[in-house]
């Protein structure tokens, strides 16, 4: 889910009830929690099968602030914990402090929350290698997930290479440049020449690439496709 393209309750039963689909990626930011909590309900897919990733919005960034945040989105979803919970920007919006302190502020309360077994994993998004840096001089759980964007226009191989080294693993959200790939000349002649579409070309580049590969779609046949790769 993203709060770009809007949210479809289908949408969400569908991929898990008709595609098999058990990876669900959400944030704070993006309004929905409640709603997807009762989608995920209705589906009747047993919490155990599914992989919950949630985030932390900057706004709630602070050690106290973090904690309450996180189980906030808990109990607006009606689990009792998630599997992955990621930081969602390097960037902080609490004035009076550094970017760097509130940061560690506010990995510290995530770190607490993956002892306390809320969060099964905890990672940060968005995030550059001197932002990991910082991170490991200044915390004792290294993030377990860097989720940045990525596809071919956009492929930030020093980052990767630094995930990579430190086992961080590198996962890539809009893997279709938000559509703009599905137009590219090169995309177009590869999904010809293999009988596929360049959505599923651009999936399984992602993949092919050990990249962990998150597309977004409300649409039904989208979902079906994706799910094919």
């Amino acid at each position: 889910t993203s709060h770009d393209g809007g949210y479809s309750h289908d949408a969400i039963v569908y991929a898990l009830t008709e595609c098999g689909v058990r990876h669900i990626d959400t944030a704070k930011r993006y309004g929905c929690e409640e709603k997807l909590g009762k989608a995920i309900r209705e589906s009747g897919i047993p919490r155990s099968d599914l992989w919950l990733t949630n985030k932390l919005w900057p706004g709630d960034y602070g050690y106290k602030a973090a904690k309450k945040a996180c189980l906030d989105s808990c109990s607006q979803m009606g689990v009792e914990y998630f599997d992955l919970y990621l930081m969602h920007w390097p960037e902080s919006l609490q004035p009076g402090c550094s970017n760097r302190d509130m940061r560690a502020e506010t990995w510290r309360a995530l770190e607490e929350l993956y002892k306390e077994g809320v969060c099964r994993a905890i990672g940060v998004s968005n995030f550059l290698v001197h932002h990991l840096e910082q991170l490991k001089e200044d915390c004792s759980v290294v993030p377990h997930v860097n989720q940045v964007e990525y596809h071919p226009f956009q492929q930030p191989n020093h980052l990767i290479e630094y995930c990579l080294q430190e086992e961080i693993v590198f996962e890539g959200y809009s893997p279709l440049a938000k559509g703009q790939v599905l137009s590219d000349p090169t995309v177009l002649q590869i999904a010809e020449k293999y009988r596929c579409t360049p959505a599923q070309i651009c999936i399984r580049w992602s993949i092919q690439n050990g990249v962990v590969t998150i597309p977004k779609s409300i649409k039904k046949k989208r979902i079906q496709e994706n799910c094919q790769v």
